[in-house]
Parts: structure tokens; sequence; C-alpha cells
């Protein structure tokens, strides 16, 4: 930690999550940006550059090309993690791993993202489901979007005692908004080969107690994910009960077909209008008035922010493995509060 007690946070890796991440760790007050490491030399990080950050390339030849692109570079990837006390990986999948060896050499704390397996770190995360056994550890993985959106549901259901199994489809956007133009599908649907599909398996790599079975397929657009839920209830229960136990996880926004989200564009866009940065869509948008209870069925369906809902968690990951808050619900209510998490509920009124 520097003089001020503050966490150094190094980012490797600054695409659209490692922007994201580096922005939300800018705005907790017991943290600071060491800096962002990256490979190239475009427009990228040159937008780290003008927030401030410091920039470092992850080798010296990628930090010879961005200085000859006449950007400010001070270092490579060995010098920021000099002067890290944790690394939040955002490497593209499969490099964080082989990024491994070298955090364990320097004995510097660090977390992965849901794009590496569960092996790599021996422990997923998920704040309200994993956040106590993170805690001083040397690393952990922040699971992927979808895995996480299912344990924050799943886990709510769970807390309030009806929760016995459960049963998704997942829509999965195709690629990420930004580069669609150089891949993505187009007129097709493409089914995940497998069912269950990974996400399933990696919310037991959460909590190895959830009966959860996954099915999924890609579709052509790239807004975010849709989830359709069948859970199946320990007992009979009405809505309100259901919407009271998803009620209970500040990062589970409700919201209704009635004031006109009717379909992902418009979640973003309500995104937009709250001022969140790049329109992120933190929590899991589950829409209470499709939620629909038969005795002990449940069924349910929801949003999912890939670019977004993973970074709250990265921020919580930090303070575990740093020792720094020993509470998931402390750590979760700083980290809500500065991010705005609770805002959807604040603009759509109580009523939800």
């Amino acid at each position: 930690m520097n003089a001020n007690n503050k966490i150094r946070v190094a980012v490797n890796g600054y695409g659209v999550i490692g922007k994201r991440v580096a922005d939300a760790v800018a705005l907790q007050d017991d943290m600071e940006v060491a800096g962002v490491s990256d490979v190239d030399a475009d427009w990228r990080p040159r937008m780290a550059t003008r927030k401030g950050f410091r920039l470092f390339g992850a080798t010296g030849e990628h930090a010879g090309a961005m200085r000859g692109a006449g950007l400010d570079v001070e270092g490579t990837l060995d010098d920021l993690l000099a002067a890290a006390d944790v690394v939040v990986d955002c490497t593209p999948k499969r490099v964080a791993a082989k990024n491994v060896e070298r955090y364990r050499e320097r004995r510097i704390k660090f977390i992965v993202q849901g794009g590496e397996k569960h092996e790599v770190t021996g422990h997923s995360f998920v704040a309200e489901a994993s956040y106590a056994t993170a805690i001083a550890r040397e690393a952990t993985r922040v699971v992927s979007c979808n895995t996480t959106s299912i344990v924050r549901t799943l886990t709510a259901l769970k807390h309030a005692g009806l929760l016995r199994r459960a049963r998704g489809t997942l829509l999965r956007r195709a690629t990420d908004p930004w580069e669609s133009h150089l891949g993505g599908i187009m007129n097709t649907l493409v089914p995940e080969p497998e069912i269950p599909s990974h996400q399933g398996p990696d919310a037991r790599s959460v909590d190895p107690e959830l009966d959860v079975v996954t099915m999924a397929v890609k579709v052509p657009e790239t807004l975010a994910h849709l989830h359709y839920w069948s859970v199946q209830l320990t007992r009979p229960a009405d809505k309100e009960e259901v919407l009271d136990a998803f009620r209970s996880s500040s990062r589970i926004a409700l919201i209704r077909m009635d004031a006109g989200l009717t379909a992902l564009n418009t979640v973003k866009e309500l995104m937009a209008d709250l001022g969140r940065p790049h329109d992120n869509l933190y929590e899991v948008a589950l829409w209470a008035d499709m939620l629909k209870v038969e005795g002990d069925e449940l069924f349910y369906a929801y949003m999912v922010d890939n670019q977004a809902i993973v970074i709250p968690e990265t921020i919580d990951a930090i303070r575990a493995l740093t020792g720094l808050l020993g509470s998931a619900r402390e750590s979760m209510a700083r980290t809500d509060a500065s991010l705005g998490i609770g805002q959807v509920t604040d603009a759509l009124g109580k009523s939800v």
C-alpha cells in the first residue's frame, strides 16, 4: 500500500474490461491505479494517458513501439508490478494463464477473469457467494459475465430458502460492439455444442451446492445477453416473496416492461440516461412484471451486460485478496455507492 494506505492496483490489459476496471478503481477511496499495461499503440492506450493513468508496455519491445507512436510510457509490466499490491489481469482469454507464473515469482496478488479456468487460481469469485473464502488468498478468478449473473440470482433465492434446482437457457451476444466488424455472426444462430453449457458447471465452481443446468445459443446481436430461467422452489411461494428475495441483492435491478423497458436496447438507453460511463449495466436487469410463479415453479428472464457486470465483483475481489475489508456486505456497499448501483430502482421507483 502507499503512504495513504490505499491499495495500489495494476491493470494488465487495457481493453473492454481493463478500461472499466481502471475507471472503477479510480473511484474508490481506498484504492488507486498504479498504472495500466498493454501491447498496443493505437487509440486505446492514448485514452489511458488522457485519463491520467501511468502507461506501461507489456515488454520492452511493446514499450518501445508505444514510445515510437508518441505515447508517454513509464516502463514495462515488470516495473508496474514492482509498484503495485495487486494486479488485475484483463488480457485476452488464455493469455492471463501464461502471466500467472510471473505474478507468483513476484509474490503479487492477482485476479484473472472468467475466460480462464478455475484451476488457474483454485478459487472463483462472486461477492455475494464467495467473498469470505477469498480473504487474504494469493489469487482469485472473477467468473464470466453469464456465470456472475447466474450466481447472483440463484444465491438470492438460496439465501431466502427457496432454491431447489434451476435450469436456464442463455441467448448469448455474438461479440463485443466495438469489434463486431471483425467477426460475429449474421442471419444464423449457433448452439453451444454440449448440454450443459459451460456456465452451469462454472457456477458450481463458486458454489458447489447449486443444482443448475444451462443451455446456450449464440445470437446475431452485440448489446447484451438474455437469460430465461425455470426454477423449482423448495416449496410453493407467491410472486411477492420471490421478488423480495431478488430485492435482497443490491446487484439485481428489477425492471418492468410497462415502464417501457421492453428490450435490451431500451435498458442500455436507460443506462445512458443515468449517466453511466460506457452505458454500463452493472446489475442483473430482471423483468419483475414478466416473472411468473406457479406453485413451486418459478419462471423469469433477465439481461446481462457482459462488459460491465464483472466490474463491481472485481473491485470487491481486490478488497478480499488484500484483506482490507473482512465483510462482503461492507465492501459491496462501498463499491455500489461509488458506481451508482441502486440508480435503476431510484429512477423507476419502489413499485417494482
